[in-house]
């Protein structure tokens, strides 16, 4: 088979409300090119898809004065339907992925069709899908038979989601938590490969934006609302068990400045200012303090009046120090009485400036909305008024003719269109007609933005034990890791993605709920130990809580032996000082020497740097999957079976689709 070619490479991912597409790698790994919104709508017909609205609308015949083909006007009374799309228009539409699951395989291929052709690819163009992990074996089956049937590709990949965020990373073992629309997917990774999935249904972006409405239903929040608050930086999610703003736990502090509490949520103007009891001075022990000239010794060369010593600065040595010094102080305030009551100054405006206090400790903000109507065309439609009708008795003007001015060239006469030409001229006139009516709606489309007050309810959008579920889920997948010894190394490298978990504080609250929960201490293990009796049977230091055998009472160990655990945990990370120790148990030591219950570090894993093109890691799957792309389809060439052929294909079946590519 023929090496692929960069930009014949298509990348298709499909997400619950946007599907991410790009045709062709760049050198530079880049953003998706294309955003298609996950939704059809039903066809006329009643049984195919499109991926707009279309709707049939009366028309009239010839309408507007114009002219049909044989010369005469038609009749404006005469009405038929036509067909209409509507791209903006998303009422009735039909949604084909449900919390990762494809619901309406039908309108899902309908989906895939309209990418495809938008992008249109060339024929030697392999495809790369990126799969939920709630696809099941027969919908991967379908999907691989409408591709080669369709679209008439060389070669099919389809790849897990997680496994390409993996790949992003750059991560061998990993657990990776996708906070989706309408669920929470967990993935613990090893050596590449999936080994555990977890799925936190009815949760992710969509969970907290109900979560908001129902809280602020009193308020007359709407879903739309809801969802741009939770977009907006005055929402965020505070780690667990810290106060909400405005409790009594949060604050004591009394207002004393009601106008910068309104505006900035200070409490109030500033820090107390402790008024002094000393006298005024100026002099040793007084509010101003001793002047400036008696501080530095250097200033000695200068009397009161301002006048410079120079047998002092000569014999002291640092006449150019000197210099340099008065230099400077050309540039500061002034001295004495005069700069010290600047000072002062200075000070008691910074003090009597409103402190603006953060957000997580202001019990009330201000959220700006904007909302988008549309006005009916038909309301704010002027049309051109049409001259007033010249009098009876006055003549009216004669047009000028070719014979009046003879500069003008003489006009060919007009031919009547053929036959063949009369559709495309009518197609031409609807297509106005249509482009008329997208740029009056944008025209009566107002945005306008309202500033809503919203208080502590911006700070509950992750409550009801919403970071519990996702937290349990997340322990819980990384214990179901049959390889014990990489289950530490998932809980060092949580990789958060999604759009969910773009919302202002969610990482952080995340981690801190997994190490309040089950983190570990690395000394929790051994810390009781060392009340036991040495010649007790004590667990044994791989991890195992299986008691060794006693010691032999014939010899009882001295004061000076050696803790059996410290030297287990000796010659496991280090086997050349235990040379009777083979290989096997040296491995087994070193995979069980770990806790495998519950981790005794939590870490999360850093997005990439190289990339340039990557601001924000909202959409780090798709840079996983041109990773993928430019290894499976430019560098290994199908030699490890990253993807499906032709040849196999129509030798085998979809079948075989599950033999090849990174899903399971």
């Amino acid at each position: 088979m023929p090496p692929f070619k960069d930009e014949n490479i298509l990348i298709i991912a499909p997400g619950s409300q946007t599907t991410l597409a790009q045709l062709g790698l760049p050198e530079s790994f880049t953003p998706p090119t294309h955003r298609f919104p996950s939704r059809m709508f039903p066809a006329p017909d009643g049984k195919t898809y499109e991926p707009y609205k279309i709707q049939a609308r009366k028309k009239a015949v010839a309408g507007d004065g114009d002219v049909d083909m044989d010369g005469t006007e038609g009749n404006a009374d005469e009405e038929e339907e036509e067909l209409l799309e509507y791209p903006d228009d998303g009422e009735g539409a039909i949604y084909p992925l449900k919390e990762g699951r494809i619901e309406n395989m039908p309108a899902f291929l309908a989906l895939l069709n309209h990418v495809f052709v938008t992008l249109s690819p060339v024929l030697h163009t392999p495809v790369l899908l990126i799969a939920q992990p709630a696809w099941t074996a027969k919908n991967h089956e379908d999907i691989t038979q409408f591709i080669f049937e369709k679209f008439k590709t060389p070669a099919l990949c389809i790849m897990d989601s997680a496994l390409a965020t993996s790949y992003a990373y750059g991560i061998a073992n990993a657990a990776v938590i996708d906070v989706g629309f309408e669920k929470v997917d967990i993935t613990a990774i090893t050596d590449f490969q999936i080994s555990a999935r977890g799925c936190v249904p009815q949760s992710g972006g969509d969970g907290m934006t109900r979560r908001l409405t129902d809280l602020l239903k009193a308020k007359g929040f709407t879903r739309e609302m809801a969802e741009q608050l939770k977009k907006s930086p005055i929402c965020e999610i505070l780690p667990p068990g810290t106060p909400l703003p405005g409790t009594e736990a949060a604050t004591e502090e009394v207002v004393s400045n009601p106008a910068a509490a309104a505006s900035t949520g200070a409490t109030s103007s500033g820090p107390n200012v402790k008024i002094s009891e000393a006298p005024r001075g100026p002099g040793p022990d007084t509010e101003v303090g001793e002047e400036d000239g008696e501080d530095d010794g250097e200033d000695k060369a200068v009397d009161d009046d301002g006048n410079l010593d120079i047998a002092t600065i000569v014999t002291s040595g640092k006449t150019q120090e000197f210099l340099a010094k008065m230099e400077k102080e050309k540039e500061k305030k002034p001295r004495g009485r005069a700069g010290q009551l600047a000072k002062e100054a200075a000070e008691a405006a910074a003090l009597a400036r409103p402190v603006r206090l953060p957000n997580a400790k202001r019990p009330r903000a201000i959220f700006h909305y904007e909302e988008v109507q549309f006005d009916e065309p038909d309301a704010k439609r002027q049309k051109t008024p049409e001259p007033p009708a010249a009098p009876a008795d006055q003549p009216m003007a004669e047009e000028p003719t070719a014979e009046a001015s003879p500069e003008a060239p003489a006009e060919a006469p007009v031919e009547a269109p053929a036959e063949g030409d009369a559709e495309q001229i009518r197609d031409q006139r609807a297509a106005k007609k249509e482009e008329k009516r997208r740029e009056r709606e944008k025209e009566n489309a107002i945005r306008g933005k309202r500033d809503i007050e919203v208080g502590i309810e911006r700070f509950q959008a992750a409550d009801g034990g919403y970071m519990d579920a996702i937290a349990d889920t997340i322990y819980r997948t990384i214990l179901s890791v049959d390889d014990v010894g990489k289950r530490q190394d998932a809980w060092e490298a949580l990789v958060i993605c999604g759009a969910g978990s773009q919302v202002k504080g969610f990482r952080e609250a995340l981690v801190t709920t997994l190490n309040s929960r089950y983190l570990v201490s690395p000394s929790s293990a051994t810390m009781f130990m060392s009340e036991l009796p040495s010649n007790l049977a004590t667990p044994s230091g791989t991890g195992s809580m299986t008691p060794t055998g006693a010691f032999p009472t014939h010899h009882p160990p001295s004061a000076s032996a050696v803790n059996p655990l410290l030297l287990a945990a000796t010659t496991a990370s280090n086997p050349a000082l235990n040379p009777n120790m083979s290989v096997t148990s040296y491995n087994t030591t070193q995979a069980h020497s770990s806790h495998s219950q519950s981790p005794t570090n939590i870490k999360v894993a850093n997005p990439p740097t190289y990339f340039p093109a990557w601001k924000s890691y909202e959409d780090v799957v798709f840079l996983g999957s041109q990773v993928a792309a430019k290894v499976i389809f430019v560098t290994d060439q199908g030699l490890s079976k990253g993807f499906l052929s032709r040849v196999e294909f129509n030798e085998e079946g979809p079948s075989a689709i599950h033999q090849v590519g990174l899903v399971y």
